[in-house]
């Protein structure tokens, strides 16, 4: 059973005309005829009478009338509610942010994204780097905006820099460090230290420290970087920080060297994944959008004098 024999039978069982019910679904007359034979087929007896200028409803349509109609009425609401999903997906745009990245960049971009593009509604994603790329692999996540230090990008995604950041040991002020206009990675042996649990620099800087024999005590487990700031500001330990996140009045950025530590933060999509125009709307206020004060770093390239 098709909808529009179903359609087809709905409009003859109103008119009780043949002619007048084929003007109606816009086909033709025979084409409805054979559509109705076909049903009455299917269901194993006539639906209708047809008796010169004297068409009505067989006792088997009678029953079935009722029924037909809840079907017909449900596949249409079954219909609208596809379209008005599809209609929703093109305006809604799944974006994925490193929680790691200064908050004030995301706000900036995010405001001028809808200011520039008012029907289109961010839904924002906060998490660590690998649960990011993870959700954008597997499709719940449309665009994402990370970094995996010392890790290759993936064969499937396609990657575009935005910007470049350095790392500092965020330190209390009144720590003897503080006083160096850089600390060397073995200053920092035996020394406490809060670990971000969302660092993406887990599992790269370690080999770093282990081959300077430096080791370091963790004081306090956090995968919130608020707190971290608040435990390093009360003395605890020193956090492994981007610089532009350390904004708290009681912590000092200091530059790591020997060596130093920096990072590169991506706009990341999926290779060969049909792109929405909110995604193509997101990725031109991203390229447009001064990070840190700087062009993104994928512009300075195409820019870049041969």
């Amino acid at each position: 059973m098709e909808i529009h024999q179903v359609r087809y039978f709905l409009a003859v069982a109103e008119t009780l005309n043949f002619t007048k019910a084929a003007e109606r679904c816009n086909v033709s007359q025979p084409a409805l005829t054979r559509a109705i034979q076909l049903l009455e087929h299917e269901l194993g007896g006539l639906l209708f009478r047809r008796e010169r200028a004297n068409t009505h409803l067989t006792e088997l349509g009678r029953m079935l009338q009722p029924f037909l109609q809840q079907s017909f009425e449900a596949a249409q609401r079954t219909k609208r509610l596809a379209e008005e999903f599809a209609q929703a997906q093109k305006k809604t745009l799944k974006v994925g942010i490193m929680c790691t990245i200064a908050p004030d960049q995301i706000i900036d971009l995010i405001t001028t994204m809808r200011s520039r593009n008012p029907d289109v509604e961010l839904q924002l994603c906060d998490a660590n780097a690998w649960d990011l790329e993870k959700q954008l692999l597997e499709g719940r996540l449309e665009i994402a905006v990370y970094c995996l230090p010392g890790k290759e990008p993936q064969d499937r995604t396609h990657v575009m820099p935005l910007f470049r950041e350095q790392i500092v040991i965020a330190i209390n002020p009144k720590h003897p460090l503080a006083k160096q206009d850089a600390i060397r990675v073995k200053d920092l042996d035996g020394e406490c230290y809060i670990h971000r649990m969302n660092c993406e620099f887990a599992g790269y800087a370690d080999p770093v420290f282990a081959a300077q024999n430096v080791k370091c005590r963790p004081a306090y487990w956090s995968d919130r970087d608020d707190w971290t700031l608040a435990m390093v500001a009360a003395g605890i330990g020193w956090a492994f920080m981007p610089a532009n996140s350390v904004k708290h009045p009681g912590v000092a950025g200091i530059p790591v060297t020997e060596p130093e530590f920096w990072r590169v933060v991506n706009l990341v999509s999926v290779r060969g994944r049909e792109h929405t125009a909110p995604v193509g709307a997101f990725l031109r206020e991203a390229m447009r959008h001064k990070w840190f004060g700087k062009t993104a770093i994928s512009v300075e390239r195409t820019s870049a004098p041969a």
